[in-house]
């Protein structure tokens, strides 16, 4: 049943998984995070797939947030597991993807919704997007994930002030902070992101999971991201995509990468 909550669809080497929960507006449970989570499992070891992008169904949410009725009556540990679950389970996964993931924002993305898109590698929202971690209006504080991943990119005063008055921002502003990388009709939503696909799928695969695990590096507590860009810096050197790259940029034609 739950795989219903997530439509899966490969075309050209972008696997666009959407989350179909309509009438609760995409709403994030128990069911929608494990799904979507095996889902991005998977894209990992299938060679047909080099993007992902996640989106939600419909024109009015990406996610509007988290099954409320599903955790209204937990206890104090409940909740904590909740949290450590959820993280674990898939927005952490989502942000260590190999494979680069774009959240395509259409419409509300607002507390789970919004952890959700910030934990992917690249943002593109549309023009009626609302963005926002509405938590502490109901007594709670974001647990996925967005009191870090928030004030990592809009900065600390920012964040305070979209989590402490529980507001929302459109999708210029949320631009022009750098929540987003860019704000577009709703129209060329998809057609954007499957633009930048193209564009990253230019580059070489084994390169392109060595920046993303370096610069998620550089966010993580007790880790020396420095360090971790040098050792991925000398493990590109052994690849076939180096090699390619190397011989194709020496003898002057686009390089042919696995799969491209």
């Amino acid at each position: 049943m739950s795989e219903n909550y997530i439509l899966s669809d490969v075309d050209g080497g972008v696997l666009t998984l959407t989350i179909n929960r309509p009438n609760q507006l995409n709403a994030l449970n128990s069911e929608v995070i494990a799904s979507l989570s095996k889902h991005i499992e998977e894209a990992q070891t299938n060679d047909k797939v080099k993007v992902i992008i996640m989106t939600g169904s419909g024109e009015k949410a990406f996610v509007a947030g988290a099954d409320i009725k599903e955790f209204a009556d937990f206890s104090s540990q409940q909740g904590k597991d909740l949290a450590a679950l959820g993280q674990a389970t898939l927005f952490d996964r989502v942000e260590r993807s190999s494979k680069p993931v774009i959240a395509a924002v259409n419409g509300f993305a607002l507390g789970g919704g919004l952890e959700l898109a910030m934990a992917a590698h690249i943002r593109v929202a549309s023009t009626n997007a609302k963005l926002g971690l509405p938590e502490v209006g109901l007594g709670v504080i974001p647990g996925y994930g967005g009191t870090q991943r928030l004030a990592q990119l809009v900065g600390k005063g920012k964040a305070m002030e979209m989590v402490l008055t529980a507001g929302m921002i459109g999708a210029d502003e949320a631009a022009t902070l750098g929540l987003v990388n860019y704000s577009v009709d709703q129209a060329d939503l998809m057609e954007t992101c499957q633009g930048i696909a193209k564009k990253v799928m230019r580059n070489a695969p084994t390169a392109l999971s060595s920046a993303i695990k370096s610069v998620v590096a550089g966010y993580t507590a007790s880790v020396d991201g420095y360090s971790v860009e040098i050792e991925e810096f000398g493990l590109c050197f052994g690849t076939e995509d180096f090699k390619e790259g190397t011989t194709a940029f020496l003898e002057k034609r686009k390089a042919q990468f696995p799969g491209k």
